[in-house]
Formats: C-alpha cells, sequence, structure tokens
C-alpha cells in the first residue's frame, strides 16, 4: 500500500469516527431529554446584538422538572424571576414591583425552555450534529415552525453534561447560556416552581 493510499485510508477512518461522535451528540441531546427528568445549575448569559457590536451579561440559577416547570432566578445585574408551574409561566421584576404570565401553550412552543425542560424534542425541533469545538460536543436545534421568535438553537455537551444553550433570534440577535455545576435528576423541592404575585404587585395577565 502507498503511503497515499494509507494517508486516504486514515483519512476516511478519521472523517467516519468524526461523524459518529457528532452523531453521538444528537443522541446525547435525545438521552438528555428522555433520561434527566431534573436539575439545577448555574449560569451565565450574554446576549449579543446581529452586528456583534454590544453584548450584555447576566447570571444567576436555573431548575427544571419535566414537564414543563422550570425557574430562572436572575441575580445580576439586577433581579428579575422566571417561573414556569405546568399551567402557566410567570415572568417577575421585584424593582419596577410587576408580574405577568401567560399560559403555558402559548409562551412555550420552539423555545429554549421547551427543549430544557419540555417533555419531547422531536415534534417541535429537527435536530443535526455540529463539530466539535474545545471539547465541547454541539448540536443545531432548529424549529420546524419558521415564523416564530427564534431562528436555530444550539445546544452543547462536554460528556454527559450540559454546558452550554446559544440562541440566535428572528433579528439575528445570540444569547448564550454557559450553564456551571450542573446537577442532573436533582431532588427539588415543588414549591421552586410555585409563584404567587406579591401583595400589591401589578398583575398583567396575557
Amino acid at each position: 500500500m502507498t503511503l497515499t493510499m494509507r494517508s486516504a485510508g486514515l483519512a476516511a477512518l478519521l472523517l467516519a469516527l468524526h461523524g459518529g461522535a457528532m452523531a453521538d451528540a444528537v443522541e446525547r441531546l435525545r438521552d438528555f431529554v428522555r433520561e434527566v427528568k431534573s436539575g439545577r445549575a448555574a449560569f451565565t448569559q450574554t446576549v449579543t446584538s446581529a452586528d456583534g457590536g454590544r453584548s450584555k451579561l447576566s447570571s444567576g440559577d436555573f431548575e427544571f422538572s419535566r414537564p414543563n416547570r422550570f425557574r430562572f432566578a436572575y441575580t445580576k445585574p439586577y433581579q428579575q424571576l422566571i417561573v414556569a408551574d405546568g399551567q402557566k409561566v410567570w415572568l417577575y421584576d421585584p424593582d419596577l414591583n410587576q408580574a405577568s404570565s401567560r399560559r403555558i401553550d402559548q409562551a412555550l412552543g420552539a423555545t429554549p425552555a421547551a427543549l430544557l425542560a419540555g417533555a419531547s424534542l422531536e415534534p417541535d425541533f429537527a435536530l443535526s450534529p455540529l463539530p466539535s469545538l474545545q471539547g465541547v460536543d454541539w448540536v443545531l436545534a432548529t424549529p420546524r415552525v419558521k415564523d416564530g421568535a427564534f431562528q436555530a438553537l444550539r445546544v452543547g455537551f462536554r460528556g454527559p453534561a450540559l454546558v452550554a444553550v446559544e440562541i440566535t433570534d428572528s433579528f439575528g440577535q445570540r444569547s448564550r447560556l454557559d450553564f456551571g455545576a450542573f446537577a442532573a435528576n436533582a431532588t427539588l423541592a415543588a414549591e421552586r416552581f410555585r409563584f404567587t404575585p406579591p401583595a400589591g404587585a401589578d398583575l398583567i395577565e396575557q
């Protein structure tokens, strides 16, 4: 066998192995939705404008319990709370003492929260593998409904652990959530996913 033939054979083998690893990332996401019924993590969110010229940073804690219960508690640079109780999604701004709610079937659909905390993936998203980058295996989740608020979601895993979600909205703005200390199948009290508007809060129901 010539050197050229050996090189070609090696390249084909590496390509096959790389393709297998990419396909595994899709299965990892499916396994995550099927097997991880609850979880908690710290997160940092970076929002970048479509032209890449501006970015905003925020951070907090994230918890979820399938199906359709989740809690995003933003702590920096200001407090904000998003809670889904399985029936409604609540948004509370302590500075304004204002709470708003939407029915969960109207609020979720093909959204990042549905991907992270929903009961299934395939009805709302088409999944395809992306190349690994810096030890993170990526999956592209494209909403099947094309006129929604999001163009695409990228979900990143390091081994079995969820480490990042990157969202591109319909205006080209990107929002990336990086998760730390992710705890899969954590025991979470039901009260974490209930929200009672504080006394005197302005209520807006949609």
